[in-house]
């Protein structure tokens, strides 16, 4: 049931470091991108009084995530792709909470791998801002980004630093590191949806 998939690429690093832009710039460029686990699960622990929150069980909400990353995983397109986030981050998030990882979240790790190469994006005080999702301090996004460093070299992929820079000067040298320049798959239709099925 082992399955890497080279045409997927994982974005990674803390919170408030331009993520979620850049993968909105990924996908205006016609790319196919998958939106990060935990900001909708969040939204639908919360919308249904459900427990499956950092606040509350950091380790069901752990388990939501992993699901959610599998799923994308698997329903993701045979074109490139990137992903806010990946199942590696589960990992990343309770090892930063304190929590022992069960076996099952680094066997999944192994089972279900992306492109080696992994854009990781630094902290970057500057841009850094909180909402209803993303409560974290700037001293716990530096801290995140230390933990995702740390557990993407150790299940061997090649961490790429994004630098910090304007948005459009981003997005070329992601596209450029990925091997793709900067045309998505010849037969995709632009202003098509683009974005991997939703979980």
């Amino acid at each position: 049931m082992n399955s890497t998939k080279q045409n997927l690429f994982v974005l990674t690093g803390g919170p408030g470091s331009g993520k979620t832009t850049l993968l909105d710039a990924l996908d205006a460029a016609g790319f196919a991108t998958a939106p990060e686990a935990g900001r909708s699960i969040i939204r639908q622990q919360k919308a249904m009084g459900g427990s499956g929150l950092p606040s509350a069980d950091r380790l069901l909400y752990a388990e939501l995530m992993l699901s959610w990353d599998i799923r994308s995983f698997q329903a993701a397109p045979d074109e490139t792709a990137f992903f806010d986030r990946g199942i590696p981050d589960t990992i990343g998030y309770l090892s930063l909470c304190g929590i022992a990882v069960p076996a099952h979240f680094h066997r999944a790790a192994e089972m279900f791998r992306y492109n080696r190469t992994v854009f990781i994006l630094p902290p970057w005080p500057d841009i850094f801002r909180n909402d209803t999702e993303r409560t974290q301090s700037p001293e716990e996004a530096e801290a995140t980004f230390r933990a995702m460093q740390e557990t993407y070299t150790a299940l061997g992929y090649r961490l790429v630093e994004v630098p910090r820079t304007r948005l459009r000067e981003r997005l070329a040298f992601v596209l450029a590191a990925a091997g793709v320049g900067d045309h998505p798959c010849p037969d995709k239709k632009k202003g098509a949806d683009n974005r991997g099925p939703r979980p």
